[in-house]
């Protein structure tokens, strides 16, 4: 069955993990709410620098953070798109975004065709 993937990699400061996960658990319960397929949320546990590229260098990661790898599942992208403004209008997901306990701004994201499905 094809389906639609959004993918995030983020830094975190390690101080701010248990804080990002309780977020996360909400969000990921917003998102299933509105018909996502499934949401996950990992920390980085086996990640190294790169030479040319990786992840600590994708969110230019300091010292006192980690990266969180993330993804959410759906249907179609229309399925997507329709679940996200449904998101968005969500209560439980208006916060203060000066509170939040990671950058926003080094949070890299984006919508994929799945090609493959095994």
């Amino acid at each position: 069955m094809p389906t639609y993937v959004d993918g995030f990699v983020l830094p975190v400061p390690r101080k701010n993990l248990a804080a990002y996960r309780r977020l996360a658990q909400k969000a990921g319960k917003v998102w299933m709410d509105h018909g996502a397929l499934a949401y996950q949320e990992c920390a980085a546990d086996d990640v190294k620098p790169g030479k040319v590229t990786s992840f600590p260098q994708a969110v230019k990661l300091k010292d006192d953070e980690t990266v969180v790898f993330a993804w959410i599942v759906y249907k179609s992208r229309k399925d997507r798109d329709r679940i996200n403004a449904l998101v968005m209008k969500d209560k439980r997901m208006q916060h203060d975004h000066k509170d939040s306990p990671f950058d926003g701004m080094r949070m890299i994201w984006g919508g994929f065709k799945t090609i493959v499905d095994l």
